[in-house]
């Protein structure tokens, strides 16, 4: 007899039109470490007294699915998940031609850097954003490389960091340059929230079993960041019901994204404008996304219900100075800037997770025969200082964003 193998199971995904109606084309094969979708149901137990002291058993209730995608890392991969998390579709910022740059010295790994004219902010870019210099006659060690930028201190000065940690060579005022966002990015934007389902198929190929889940959403994401290893995240994908069947539903899907995995060594961490040393880090994106209400004489809710978007997580230190401490203690809102990268090369892939309106809650430290170790939680807010930021407590830059 045959048994089902997870080497050969598909996941194939696809996003519906409609709430209520499945879409069978257009699909892809999903990347995963793990995928678990099930049909969940209701159970009611007897709570009557009888005479012969036994159960008088059991019945369902309303029925919906769970589903739980756990993947690593990589760019251009998991755009509609972060999309439809955000409610915003993944846009591209316009790139900034024939612009006269001057990049500055170093100051503690950040670097200067200075247009002749015009306004980064009315060109579009913001605290966060990773561009490149694309074109121009700027030294080799300047062009095509990925650069975070961590402030924007007037209409014409920016503050960037090389994510690869090679350094820039000062130089400048020289002409004729292209800046570009690398890639697009998604946040949860001010007003045109979208609310977008999904169709997805587990397909077992090796039995001819299909099982599709119908109207799901994306509730909620976390994403781990390790100072070693492969940055991983796990989505959390509610639905409303199954169909099960011996045919294939979603026939020929487009394959998986081939993108390296990402890690955080290749990255950057910046916290408050500084690049800072830590080890490790978790971020947790959640929809608040829940079941509707039950209604008589139906065996499924009619909808999934939308909560506001929350953003929390942590991230741990070496106990070196007391700078986090500091911001602990003053309960300032600070920028947060979570990268993780393909390699270190000036244009590897990446995504990038921005908060601009952080606040620490904790200050927790470890011991013991080796380094200390600090905990610091934190929670992201709102922030209304939409000319510099794009206004909301999450941003997702994608570098291969379709």
């Amino acid at each position: 007899m045959a048994v089902a193998q997870g080497i050969s199971k598909q996941i194939k995904m696809v996003k519906q039109t409609v709430l209520g109606t499945p879409v069978t084309s257009g699909s892809q094969k999903i990347r995963r470490v793990t995928a678990q979708f099930n049909l969940d149901r209701d159970t009611y137990s007897s709570s009557e007294i009888v005479s012969h002291q036994q159960s008088t058993g059991a019945s369902v209730g309303v029925s919906k699915t769970s589903g739980k995608l756990n993947c690593e890392m990589s760019a251009g991969t998991y755009d509609d998940m972060w999309a439809t998390l955000c409610r915003k579709t993944f846009a591209a910022t316009t790139p900034i031609t024939a612009v006269s740059l001057t990049i500055g010295a170093a100051a503690a790994g950040v670097y200067p850097l200075s247009r002749a004219a015009g306004s980064w902010l009315t060109d579009g870019i913001k605290v966060g954003d990773v561009i490149r210099i694309t074109v121009g006659a700027m030294n080799a060690a300047n062009l095509n490389k990925n650069l975070l930028v961590t402030s924007i201190g007037s209409a014409t000065v920016c503050s960037v960091v090389p994510l690869n940690g090679a350094a820039l060579v000062a130089e400048g005022p020289i002409t004729g340059n292209t800046v570009t966002v690398v890639g697009k990015k998604t946040y949860v934007p001010l007003t045109g929230h979208t609310n977008e389902y999904f169709t997805i198929e587990q397909w077992f190929a090796d039995l001819s079993k299909s099982e599709m889940f119908v109207d799901v959403k994306v509730a909620s994401a976390d994403v781990t960041l390790p100072a070693t290893g492969i940055a991983t995240v796990n989505f959390d994908m509610p639905g409303l019901s199954r169909v099960t069947a011996s045919a294939e539903a979603l026939t020929s899907p487009a394959t998986e994204s081939a993108t390296s995995v990402l890690t955080a060594v290749a990255g950057k961490v910046v916290v408050n404008g500084a690049v800072t040393s830590i080890t490790g880090a978790t971020l947790k994106i959640d929809g608040n996304i829940q079941a509707g209400e039950a209604e008589v004489g139906a065996s499924a809710v009619s909808d999934l219900i939308r909560g506001r978007v929350a953003v929390s997580g942590s991230f741990t230190a070496k106990f070196s100075d007391t700078t986090l401490q500091a911001l602990f203690n003053s309960q300032a809102t600070v920028a947060l800037h979570l990268v993780a990268a393909s390699d270190l090369t000036g244009t590897s892939d990446f995504v990038a997770f921005t908060m601009t309106g952080v606040k620490i809650f904790s200050d927790t430290a470890d011991d013991g025969e080796k380094e200390i170790i600090r905990t610091y939680n934190f929670t992201a807010q709102y922030n209304a200082a939409t000319t510099s930021t794009d206004g909301s407590l999450i941003v997702i830059q994608d570098s291969q964003a379709a």
